[in-house]
């Protein structure tokens, strides 16, 4: 009997090491593919060549956009001298509101132009050279900028920046200030949440209004996962650069953990839950909003770490579905299936039209560094693909493409050259390793 053991015993490390040996033969074919991709090379360079014209969103935008400027500010640092990086986060900071809260992007002052039904223009005594504004029915401006300015200290060094005094304020408490107006303003009591506007995913777009940046009196507002997630990213980096927040924030942010699984984490579906209404929902009771899947918050929630391994690959799963349903070109759909035209006022979100089903990878690229974070190193490589070979195919970094893969909008589209540069980056330091 125990000879028996002894070759079954050796039998099964036999069979583990020949596993071992196949799966490290995959790791290294991989990482040589990876080595080797003329896309890669040709995506990094490009991206690098865009960076340096300048610091709006793209050549569509006047603004330098701090939901932008987040995920671009890393790369910038690869071209641009970090005094740069640190005017723009300044500027962000003299512009902050009375009460906290952050503009959502600056313009020079000499083209802040007011106009009947357009931006109203933030100005202050600190900020001598630029103007303000606010798309309102968002809630990410300040998460944004706390996760712009964590990129800017890890990516440079600059600890000094988080002392330095701007007005009456150093930058770190202007950070915590920032965080209060979420908790003193965009708090649900009953959820423990915070809470914005009815839009598409992590979209800027209200349902009502022909234009829908502004809350107005028929805004409906609710709790959306993106939101959210990017609060408890902004938190874990607030409480990294400066330890002693953790005294209060850290029990804050684990409760918006909890709540936000509890309330917005549809078990059943494996999915989040697009919106819970806080007077009610803007749809007919017959539409069954529930049915939309949110690529863009759904791969946010992960870099948060609010789902399991296995949820993940659930969700990658569901993506990859929804790209096949659509004729998607990616996982950058922003969700799927579409809200029909009639769900916003806004005519630039009919059906697979901009936030509405249109194809970003300014959120695929966020999705596939979550992917290789958590090990799912082949299907990133995979669906990198299709987004890498259309930067080469339209020269640029499109904003966003319809489902038959037609880019639009700015071709120098910076949010996106960020993520992908990074996702890029990962997969080299992976590739390296192997």
């Amino acid at each position: 009997m125990n000879r028996l053991i002894t070759i079954v015993a050796c039998l099964l490390m036999i069979s583990c090491t020949e596993h071992k040996n196949s799966e490290s033969e995959k790791e290294r074919g991989l990482a040589e593919q990876i080595k080797t991709n003329k896309d890669f090379e040709f995506v990094k360079s490009k991206a690098l060549k865009v960076v340096r014209t300048g610091f709006n969103a793209g050549d569509g935008y006047g603004e330098v956009w701090i939901r932008d400027y987040n995920t671009f500010i890393e790369l910038s640092a690869e071209v641009h001298p970090k005094e740069d990086l640190r005017e723009n986060l300044r500027v962000f900071f003299r512009l902050q509101r009375e009460d906290g809260n952050i503009i959502d992007g600056f313009i020079p002052k000499e083209k802040a132009k007011q106009t009947e039904g357009g931006y109203k223009y933030v100005f202050t005594d600190l900020e001598p050279n630029y103007a303000g504004h606010k798309n309102t029915v968002e809630t990410d401006h300040e998460t944004s900028l706390v996760q712009a300015v964590y990129k800017y200290v890890k990516k440079t060094g600059d600890t000094s920046f988080l002392n330095e005094k701007i007005g009456n304020k150093t930058v770190s408490e202007r950070l915590e200030w920032s965080m209060e107006f979420l908790l003193n303003h965009r708090w649900s009591k009953e959820h423990g949440l915070i809470w914005g506007a009815t839009t598409a995913d992590w979209g800027d777009v209200q349902h009502c209004h022909p234009w829908g940046v502004f809350i107005t009196e028929n805004t409906k507002f609710c709790i959306d996962i993106y939101d959210n997630a990017m609060f408890i990213i902004a938190l874990n980096n607030m409480m990294e650069l400066v330890p002693s927040t953790k005294i209060k924030w850290e029990s804050i942010r684990d409760k918006v953990s909890e709540n936000t699984m509890k309330y917005l984490w549809d078990e059943e579906n494996d999915k989040f839950i697009p919106h819970v209404y806080l007077d009610g929902s803007p749809y007919p009771d017959d539409f069954n909003e529930n049915k939309i899947y949110y690529h863009g918050g759904t791969a946010v929630a992960i870099e948060a770490d609010l789902l399991s391994k296995e949820q993940i690959k659930i969700s990658l799963e569901k993506m990859l579905d929804n790209v096949k349903d659509s004729g998607a070109g990616s996982i950058g759909l922003t969700l799927y299936p579409p809200y029909p035209a009639w769900a916003f006022e806004n005519k630039g979100m009919y059906e697979y039209g901009y936030q509405n089903g249109g194809d970003w990878t300014w959120f695929g690229g966020r999705m596939i560094q979550q992917l290789l974070k958590n090990g799912f190193v082949e299907e990133a490589y995979e669906h990198i693909q299709p987004m890498v070979k259309r930067v080469k195919d339209n020269d640029g970094f499109y904003e966003w493409y319809t489902v038959k893969n037609e880019p639009k909008g700015s071709g120098t589209f910076r949010g996106s050259a960020g993520v992908l540069y990074k996702a890029i980056e990962m997969f080299e330091e992976y590739a390296d390793q192997k």
